[in-house]
C-alpha cells in the first residue's frame, strides 16, 4: 500500500496573516563584539602539540598538608621579614625581599623599630670572602653622610688605594721610618689644662691615667713568664699609677702635665726615688726593686724589643682631622711576627682613643680595627683594652668596626672557661651589628652556639655564601 502524500494546508502563522493578524516577532539581539580570551583552557595533560608539554599519563593527585606557621617556611622559604629602614648608605640588595638595604649603625640606636643599642660592627669572614671590600664600601658610601674614617692599623695595606683615591697619604710605621707614636700622649686633654679648677683637673687626670693604665696592663700582660702572662694586679697598678703621676708632675700639683713615655716609666722603676717608694708604700727603694722585678722586666722587653723606637718616643705625626680618611700602615711590622703586630695594634688603639676624648659634637667617625685577633691573643688584659674601646662608642659617636676571620677567634684568647674567653664572648654583645661572609662548614657549630643562628641561616653562611664574595 502506497502512503498518501500530506494534504496541502496553512499553518497557524499563515492563517493569522491571511486574516490580517501577525504573530509578534522575536526581538533580534545584536551579536556582542568578540573579546580576546585572556586565558584559554588547557587539557589536564597539556596541549597535544610538539613543544607544548603534553604528558602521556594523567597528573597525579595533589596531596594536602596541614602545618603551623613555624613549619610552613620549610616548603615556602621565600617569606621575607620586614626590611631595614631606608636610612644611611645603600649597601646592597636584599635577596629575600628583592629591594635595596641600607646601613646606618649610629642612626639605628635611636630608632624603636630596630633592635640596636650600640653602633659597633663586627665583620666575620673567611679570607678572600670580601671582608675588606665590605669595609671599604661602607666607608666610601658613609662619607656622603658626614662620616670620616680612621684606620687604626692596616697590617696588609688594604686601605692604601682608598686613601690615595681620596687624596690622603697613608702614614707608615715601621723600623727605620721617621713616624713615631707615643701611646702615652696626652692628646687633646693637654690643651687648656692651666685654666681648669681643681675639680676639673682631677676629673681630666682621672680620664688620662685610666687610659694609660688600661694600655700598660695590656702591654705588660702580653709578655710571658714561661707559658703564663706576666701578672698585673693591684700592686702593679699602684706602682704604675704612682710613677705616672710623678713623671707628669701631677703629684707636685703642676699647672700643666708633662708628656711621658714608656721608657721613662721603665727608667723610673729601675731607679726609684725615695718619694716613689714611699708613695707605693715600700720601706725602701731596694724593696720596691725586688717586689716589681717582673713588672720592670716586662716594660724593659717593650723598650728593647722588636718595637723599640716606634712607640717609646714623643709623637712625630699629625693627623688631618678634616681629611675624609686617615690610615696607619703596619705592613713593615709583619716580618716581626703576630705578637709585634698585636702590640702595635694595642698601642694604636689607646692612642686613637686619646685623640677622641674631646671630640666635637657632630664629629662622626668610623674607627676600623683590622686583624683584631692578633691583639686579643696577647692575653686577658689586651682583651680588656679592646673591650673598653667598644664600650665607649655610643658616648663618643664613633662606629667601632672590627674585622675577624670567624667567631671562634674570640675563644682562642685563653683556655676554655677562663676570664679572657668570658670577656671575649661578651664582645659579641657589644656589637649589635654582625656581618657574616662565607665560612667553611666546620664553622657551622660556632655560628649556632656563639651567634645563635638557626639552621637555615647557618646553612646560608656555610653553603650559599661560599659560592662568591
Amino acid at each position: 500500500m502506497t502512503p498518501r502524500p500530506p494534504l496541502p494546508g496553512r499553518g497557524v502563522a499563515q492563517l493569522l496573516r491571511d486574516t490580517g493578524h501577525d504573530l509578534p516577532a522575536t526581538p533580534t539581539q545584536a551579536a556582542p563584539d568578540a573579546a580576546p580570551r585572556l586565558f584559554r583552557p588547557a587539557p589536564p595533560r597539556g596541549p597535544r602539540r610538539p613543544g607544548r608539554g603534553w604528558a602521556a599519563s594523567p597528573t597525579p593527585p595533589v596531596s594536602t598538608w596541614r602545618m603551623t606557621t613555624d613549619q610552613a617556611p620549610v616548603l615556602w622559604p621565600l617569606v621575607a621579614t620586614p626590611g631595614l629602614p631606608p636610612t644611611g648608605a645603600q649597601i646592597g640588595i636584599d635577596v629575600l625581599a628583592g629591594g635595596a638595604f641600607y646601613a646606618d649603625p649610629l642612626g639605628w640606636t635611636v630608632r624603636d623599630d630596630v633592635s640596636v643599642t650600640n653602633p659597633n660592627v663586627i665583620c666575620f669572614g673567611k679570607p678572600g670572602r670580601g671582608k675588606s671590600a665590605t669595609t671599604k664600601a661602607f666607608i666610601l658610601r658613609m662619607l656622603d653622610f658626614g662620616y670620616k674614617a680612621l684606620i687604626l692599623g692596616d697590617p696588609k695595606d688594604e686601605y692604601e688605594p682608598l686613601a690615595r683615591l681620596l687624596g690622603v697619604e697613608p702614614i707608615t710605621v715601621g723600623p727605620g721610618l721617621p713616624a713615631r707614636i707615643n701611646p702615652l700622649d696626652l692628646g687633646p686633654l693637654r690643651d687648656g689644662w692651666e685654666r681648669l679648677d681643681r675639680t676639673q683637673a682631677t676629673a681630666r687626670a682621672g680620664i688620662v691615667f685610666t687610659r694609660w693604665l688600661t694600655l700598660l696592663r695590656g702591654l705588660v700582660g702580653s709578655q710571658r713568664v714561661g707559658a703564663s702572662p706576666v701578672p698585673f694586679g693591684p700592686v702593679e697598678e699602684q706602682v704604675l699609677k704612682a710613677a705616672l703621676r710623678d713623671l707628669t708632675g701631677y703629684t707636685t700639683g703642676a699647672s700643666q702635665l708633662r708628656e711621658t713615655t714608656i721608657p721613662a716609666v721603665w727608667h723610673l722603676l729601675a731607679h726609684p726615688t725615695d718619694q716613689l717608694a714611699h708613695d707605693c708604700r715600700y720601706a725602701t727603694g731596694r724593696q720596691l726593686l725586688d717586689e716589681t722585678r717582673l713588672l720592670r722586666d716586662a716594660l724593659g722587653q717593650l723598650v728593647d724589643g722588636a718595637l723599640a723606637g716606634l712607640f717609646d718616643a714623643p709623637t712625630t705625626i699629625t693627623l688631618d682631622w678634616d681629611a675624609p680618611l686617615a690610615t696607619l700602615s703596619l705592613s713593615r711590622l709583619l716580618p716581626l711576627g703576630d705578637d709585634a703586630v698585636g702590640i702595635a695594634l694595642t698601642c694604636l688603639s689607646s692612642w686613637g682613643r686619646g685623640l677622641r676624648e674631646l671630640s666635637a659634637p657632630g664629629d662622626l667617625r668610623i674607627t676600623v680595627r683590622d686583624e683584631v685577633w692578633k691583639q686579643m691573643r696577647l692575653g686577658p688584659d689586651a682583651v680588656k683594652s679592646f673591650d673598653a674601646d667598644l664600650r665607649l662608642s655610643r658616648s663618643s659617636g664613633d662606629i667601632q668596626w672590627a674585622n675577624a676571620h670567624k667567631p671562634a677567634d674570640l675563644l682562642s684568647v685563653g683556655d676554655a672557661g677562663s676570664q679572657a674567653v668570658t670577656i671575649a664572648k661578651d664582645l659579641l654583645h657589644l656589637a649589635d651589628t654582625t656581618i657574616l661572609h662565607g665560612q667553611d662548614p666546620g664553622v657551622a657549630d660556632d655560628l649556632e652556639t656563639l651567634l645563635g643562628l638557626p639552621p637555615i641561616a647557618r646553612d646560608v653562611v656555610t653553603r650559599w655564601a661560599m659560592h662568591g664574595t
